[in-house]
């Protein structure tokens, strides 16, 4: 079963279609909790909004997280203060305990089965490193702990603890705020022409769009076919394996991550860049198998991520010469809490108030970094492909994914079945004939 267990225990009511032209203040373009946390704060504050989703809301990433809500984004607040100072780490902190917080304030009304967690980062072979980010993050103010033995089936060098992080049903939190929102599914916006959003079935007029698309389905604008890139992540749950208190994950790009939820331990991993090989499934099985002899999988599922240049995410304009369009991207695998962080910030933004996040987290920063070039030199190498097989958004060649059966772009992610049909952006229609990879 590729379903996740949060989509096999919820379902959420459908929305109609959108319908001819209307006009709203704020439109939010993306029905993922990024998306539906900006019109629920914009509606709170008492701003007109609309939300669209092409397909169904939360049923994409979001329905396929593993749903931590921390500000524990691996080990960044030792890199990010000697990249970026002390000040903007400090900010950055500061923003993603703010979207807990939040979280915490609302899921107090919501049964969502939310759970306080101490959230773990650990390393199975550099100590030295797991020091520094706990000496970067007690220099900022809060109380991360070094942790040198852990509750998992092998030994760790070190860990970095953060108290009172939590973990929750993402689809349960989203039916408790739903309710009374302006929301239309099945609505695609092939594009925004001045103040008016282009759908499938008429026209939007807006003053203000907020982007939260998962990757930004405009070129034209904020270059972000060249800053991002997406990655898979896989994730099994197990019966009858170890239940664990606490939420862990390896600092090492092939690690693993770990939490429960109930009687299930969800263990993720097998991670690679979309349209690349990598373990996948294959990994965790072969763990959960010499580690949890006795476990059975109960569901299996697959998540994508938008990777930024720089680690951070973009929120903020869409870019220095769209004053009317903003965008929250970039979350990395961070999406839960920093879905909040954007919301909050972007509801400052949209209502014209100052925010002293909007710095660290501005899509307009420099960038030139490393992982610029790399993307570059990926999509010059798939552009140069010899292929039939090409994605509609920039022309790259496809990839067949032999694990999921999907057409994969290893440019900017863009997938789609093997009939043609559009899983994930930033393509904005499905392909043609694509087949199957396998003959």
């Amino acid at each position: 079963m590729r379903k996740s267990l949060w989509t096999d225990t919820v379902t959420l009511p459908e929305r109609e279609a959108l319908q001819g032209d209307v006009k709203t203040e704020v439109l939010v373009i993306g029905g993922g909790i990024c998306g539906i946390l900006c019109a629920y704060l914009l509606k709170k504050a008492g701003v007109d909004c609309l939300l669209v989703e092409g397909d169904r809301i939360a049923g994409g990433i979001t329905a396929n997280t593993t749903a931590k809500v921390t500000s524990q984004h691996g080990l960044i607040y030792d890199r990010m203060t000697h990249a970026l100072g002390q000040e903007q780490a400090r900010v950055y902190l500061e923003a993603n305990e703010k979207a807990l917080e939040k979280f915490r304030e609302l899921c107090a009304q919501i049964d969502c089965d939310w759970e306080e967690q101490t959230a773990f980062v650990y390393s199975r072979s550099d100590r030295e490193k797991i020091e520094r980010e706990v000496q970067a993050v007690n220099a900022l103010g809060f109380p991360a702990e070094f942790v040198s033995r852990l509750p998992l089936p092998f030994s760790v060098e070190g860990a970095v603890a953060f108290p009172r992080q939590a973990q929750f049903h993402p689809l349960k939190f989203l039916e408790g705020i739903i309710r009374d929102l302006p929301i239309y599914e099945h609505t695609f916006v092939k594009n925004i022409e001045g103040h008016t959003a282009v759908t499938s079935h008429g026209k939007i007029q807006a003053d203000q769009f907020i982007v939260a698309t998962h990757f930004p389905f405009i070129n034209r604008h904020g270059s972000y076919f060249m800053k991002l890139y997406q990655q898979r992540s896989y994730v099994l749950a197990l019966e009858q394996a170890a239940r664990l208190g606490g939420m862990y994950i390896d600092e090492a790009q092939g690690g693993l991550s770990f939490r429960s939820y109930g009687d299930l331990l969800l263990l993720g991993g097998g991670g690679h860049r979309t349209g690349k090989k990598g373990g996948g499934w294959a990994v965790l099985e072969e763990f959960a198998s010499e580690t949890y002899p006795r476990s059975i999988v109960k569901y299996r599922w697959a998540a994508q991520d938008c990777m930024s240049l720089d680690g951070l995410p973009y929120i903020g304009r869409y870019s220095a010469g769209t004053k009317n369009m903003f965008v929250a991207t970039g979350f990395q695998k961070w999406g839960m809490t920093t879905s909040m962080a954007a919301a909050l910030l972007l509801c400052d933004l949209v209502q014209g108030r100052d925010n002293a996040w909007a710095k660290v987290f501005s899509p307009s920063r420099s960038m030139i970094k490393p992982q610029l070039f790399l993307n570059a030199l990926e999509a010059t190498a798939n552009l140069l492909t010899p292929s039939l097989k090409r994605c509609p958004h920039m022309g790259c060649a496809l990839k067949w994914n032999v694990r999921e059966r999907t057409w994969d772009c290893p440019c900017h992610g863009s997938r789609f079945e093997r009939d043609g049909a559009l899983i994930d952006n930033p393509a904005k229609r499905g392909c043609k004939c694509l087949g199957n990879g396998d003959k």
